[in-house]
């Protein structure tokens, strides 16, 4: 399948909330081809990552939609989920490609155009570029805004580009102006009242652009 357009990335706060799992389904039916679920908890124990993963696979399957698990290539490997994204504390994209092989999807965290061509030259699939606006997660980076959003996808040609940071619905219009292939959001999915309805915001807005 093509990379979705939209991927909704969760953290350990949400991945602890009580009834996370059918809020993850009912992303995964929302978007179904068009969105990429990212189980990503730094600080949660793999046997939590492994058992979500299991419990999700199917459900991704029949929605059409990307399963990915951030950091753990162990995870992906015993899983068998879709792929791994990887960033500063998990493998290199070198290591995790030669260890996943040529089929998984690969993803990596940048912030600049070098590292999105290091990236690309080591086997990745697409990329994660941010942050893009000022946004509480990471309270000590300055968002490049939309203007370097544009420099750096102008400067990476192949390498599908994935912007990251403070994206609302109203801001994916510009985003994808600016030369993003796509949005990755947390809370802008987990913290709405219906995550359902959220997912198909962001997909309603892409499609106008």
């Amino acid at each position: 399948m093509s990379l979705p357009r939209l991927h909704v990335v969760t953290d350990d706060s949400m991945l602890s909330r009580g009834g996370f799992e059918s809020r993850a389904v009912a992303v995964l039916e929302a978007g179904g081809p068009g969105v990429a679920l990212h189980l990503r908890g730094p600080h949660t124990d793999g046997a939590t990552l492994f058992r979500l993963a299991s419990e999700l696979l199917p459900r991704a399957r029949s929605a059409g939609s990307l399963l990915l698990v951030n950091d753990r290539v162990d995870v992906v490997l015993v899983a068998g989920v879709d792929g791994v994204h990887v960033g500063a504390r998990s493998l290199g994209v070198r290591v995790a490609r030669s260890l996943l092989g040529p089929e998984a999807w690969l993803g990596a965290s940048v912030h600049d155009a070098g590292g999105a061509l290091a990236a690309q030259a080591e086997g990745a699939d697409y990329a994660f570029l941010g942050t893009i606006f000022d946004t509480p997660t990471h309270p000590d980076r300055r968002g490049m805004g939309l203007v370097g959003l544009a420099a750096t996808t102008g400067g990476v040609s192949r390498l599908p580009l994935v912007a990251i940071g403070g994206i609302d619905p109203a801001r994916v219009q510009d985003v994808l102006g600016a030369g993003a292939y796509g949005v990755a959001v947390v809370r802008g999915v987990w913290d709405a009242r219906d995550p359902a309805v959220a997912v198909r915001r962001y997909l309603e807005a892409m499609e106008t652009t």
